[in-house]
């Protein structure tokens, strides 16, 4: 896989990188339902022995066990992927999570994300969310200090506005940015992907094939049968009256996808790599066989023909 430079960082990534959030399992407030450990090692290793160099998590998904499987993945392998993670979502006795960006709270946080993961340093740590905004400021400090005690190579941000990243820029620079970003979530077209381009800012989107709408294997039935606790039972794209326009996207992407012997996901991938500021896209596996199936990505880019063709969809 082609890879490329993270904004100011000397980091050299791959154009997918592997995402966690679903094997966190059925624990926290946001969660993907059961999840077996054992498939989420085999498929992080699976990734890394295609040519994936980057894993990305964060203490909030599962509270915790997804940096857990994450640091299980990494024992014995050398070298080791870059590892990224998050701060600024935390918890206490009562194991009810809550947003804080407080100095002491991120100074906990990173020894906390060290140990799970059993790493020495974090290769990037992003603030998850830019939750309470009047503390971004103290919180960014605090990143920039634990940078410089080398407890951190480089600090980010996710989801955050072009606004927040100046105030964080002030104080200290930004190696890259973390916003969702698909064709059914394109926004960050208009403002937030110029910015990061002028400013060298790295983009790392997540949710490429919405949270598996655009995968190919989402239907009404799939989603009905979605366990309890999983989150996207109650999203409002997994509903109607965005439900049938983004399965009918999704059925575009098969279309272009079986073109070329992919998948819907791939292609649906693909669309986000053609941002030249994208510099790399999440995605988020569960199995050894869902990494088969993605792998592609990194290297399949789609036509200027089907990249309007897709636009046609978008902006009837």
């Amino acid at each position: 896989m082609l890879k490329r430079k993270l904004g100011n960082s000397d980091m050299q990534i791959t154009p997918i990188g592997v995402g966690t959030w679903a094997i966190g399992g059925p624990d926290g407030n946001y969660n993907w339902g059961p999840q077996d450990d054992r498939d989420s090692v085999e498929a992080i290793r699976k990734a890394l022995d295609l040519g994936v160099n980057w894993i990305d998590t964060a203490p909030a998904y599962g509270r915790g066990h997804s940096e857990e499987v994450v640091g299980q993945a990494l024992q014995g392998l050398s070298p080791k992927p870059y590892v990224f993670t998050k701060c600024s979502l935390a918890w206490g006795a009562d194991r009810v999570i809550h947003n804080s960006l407080k100095a002491d709270s991120l100074r906990k946080e990173c020894e906390d994300s060290l140990r799970r993961l059993k790493v020495e340093a974090l290769d990037l740590w992003q603030i998850h969310w830019p939750n309470p905004d009047p503390d971004i400021e103290e919180g960014w400090a605090e990143m920039a200090r634990l940078q410089k005690a080398g407890k951190v190579r480089w600090i980010g941000v996710s989801n955050f506005s072009v606004e927040q990243m100046g105030r964080a820029r002030a104080l200290a620079p930004v190696t890259s940015l973390q916003p969702p970003y698909s064709a059914v979530r394109p926004d960050i077209e208009t403002e937030i992907l110029p910015f990061c381009g002028r400013e060298n800012i790295g983009v790392i989107v997540y949710s490429p094939m919405q949270a598996g709408l655009l995968s190919g294997k989402m239907s009404r039935e799939r989603i009905g049968a979605l366990a309890s606790g999983d989150w996207r039972r109650n999203n409002d794209q997994f509903q109607e009256p965005r439900l049938t326009r983004n399965l009918t996207l999704q059925e575009l992407f098969t279309q272009i996808g079986t073109r070329h012997g992919h998948s819907a996901g791939v292609a649906a991938v693909a669309w986000t790599l053609r941002r030249p500021e994208v510099t790399g896209a999440i995605v988020g596996v569960r199995t050894p066989a869902q990494v088969e199936g993605l792998a592609a990505a990194g290297d399949f880019r789609l036509s200027k023909a089907e990249e309007r063709e897709i636009g046609s969809f978008l902006s009837a």
